[in-house]
């Protein structure tokens, strides 16, 4: 049976954001210019497109991120050697909230960059209210709780706090978070993050959510974990032990060697058969601009390795090297992952 044909507003989106790529780097090219021209006069959906994604490529590069002064040297060093780097984030950032959000009906992949825009401009109003604490780009903030217990954040990330005489309870509102508690029989640790729930009376563990679900992996003592998805079913987990539940109610159990729990806390990323997509959820946080996968068939491959998120940048190319992939920087402040 054959598939159905792909609508021409996205296809149009996926030329169009080819053709930015490919100005950026030949943008002296004459013939390479006049094919896009001809290109852009051919349909209204490839004007539209074009449209949509100059104009969101513009808005990156306008917003520079709130760790820009530490970013520059390293983006100096790359800039004499890729075009792309040439144009300039002009403006300064925008520390007000709620004026990061555009929302607008474009192309797919234009839609793609501006939805990446929200990491750039920051944690919104309503999540700054709700939490306790927040991290920005590349933080790491360590908690020290009343009871003794101690939480580790990581870079964008953030968890609301509820304690009283016979709770203790942390909600992980964004990002992932490292737990060390304190050991109190009558007084369980629990730790929300929507519908799933970890309880603990004293160990150490980790717990992420993403897009996709909640994942927690524990390096010592036990935990147990409750998704109100999946009809209340109770996990418990030992050390080494991780599972991680979708939204929608599955379960995947996996195993990591206790040691290597966390390890974002060491300023590494260690992952295992990761897919891409995943891995780069992962980066995100740590780098202070926009990094758009364009290829959908890349952004599951599986990727295994150990990464310093120190230079994300430099992680970004060694995951994509594992699949002979190409990393652009079209502006200072954004990177588009692509299959060629």
């Amino acid at each position: 049976m054959r598939s159905a044909p792909e609508p021409a507003a996205t296809r149009a989106s996926r030329e169009a954001s080819a053709w930015l790529i490919m100005l950026q780097e030949s943008p002296d090219d004459v013939a390479l210019r006049r094919r896009f021209e001809a290109w852009k006069i051919t349909s209204l959906p490839n004007a539209r497109a074009w449209a949509a994604v100059q104009h969101l490529t513009q808005v990156a590069a306008a917003v520079q991120p709130e760790l820009a002064a530490e970013w520059e040297p390293l983006l100096a060093s790359h800039r004499a050697a890729e075009r792309a780097a040439r144009v300039q984030a002009r403006g300064s950032p925008d520390r007000r909230f709620g004026r990061g959000h555009r929302r607008a009906r474009l192309a797919a992949a234009a839609v793609a960059i501006a939805a990446c825009l929200g990491l750039v401009v920051g944690p919104s109003l309503i999540l700054r209210l709700q939490s306790d604490a927040v991290t920005d780009t590349a933080e790491i903030r360590q908690l020290d709780l009343p009871d003794g217990s101690r939480i580790t954040l990581a870079a964008g990330s953030a968890v609301a706090m509820s304690y009283a005489a016979d709770l203790r309870r942390v909600d992980l509102l964004k990002g992932e978070a490292f737990f060390q508690v304190a050991p109190n029989a009558s007084r369980p640790f629990r730790v929300g993050t929507s519908d799933v729930e970890s309880t603990v009376i004293g160990t150490r563990f980790d717990v992420r959510r993403d897009s996709a679900g909640v994942k927690v992996t524990v390096e010592e003592g036990t935990v147990e974990v409750t998704s109100a998805t999946a009809g209340r079913t109770v996990h418990t987990l030992g050390p080494g032990e991780a599972i991680h539940l979708s939204w929608q109610g599955g379960a995947l159990r996996s195993s990591v060697p206790p040691q290597l729990v966390a390890a974002w806390r060491r300023r590494q990323l260690i992952l295992q058969d990761e897919p891409l997509r995943d891995a780069v959820a992962q980066l995100r946080p740590y780098y202070g601009g926009t990094i758009v996968l364009a290829d959908d068939a890349l952004a599951g491959k599986p990727i295994t390795g150990a990464y310093n998120l120190n230079d994300p940048e430099d992680a970004l190319r060694g995951m994509a090297r594992a699949h002979g992939a190409v990393v652009r920087r079209v502006t200072p402040w954004l990177i588009v992952i692509s299959s060629s």
